[in-house]
């Protein structure tokens, strides 16, 4: 069994509106001297691979196939044993 998280964000390339509204309502928080938000998703998973290795090829598959939009965003993650 393994836990996986898979973190998904816009590419630097692409304009990230959520991000750039943050970034205002916090400064308007008082929070001085923020450079860039950048917003995106984290994905929570448990597998019941047989290895690491089956797992890396799982999680991978699904962030290419359904979880992450390859045109404008980019996916990494982690996998731990549970």
């Amino acid at each position: 069994m393994f836990n996986a998280e898979i973190y998904i964000s816009l590419k630097k390339t692409v304009a990230d509106p959520q991000g750039l509204t943050v970034k205002h309502a916090l400064e308007s928080l008082g929070y001085k001297g923020l450079k860039d938000v950048r917003m995106g998703k984290l994905v929570r998973l448990q597998l019941d691979s047989k290895n690491r290795a089956e797992a890396e090829t799982e999680v991978k598959g699904m962030c290419e196939k359904l979880l992450a939009n390859p045109i404008i965003e980019e996916f990494s993650f982690k996998i731990e044993s549970a």
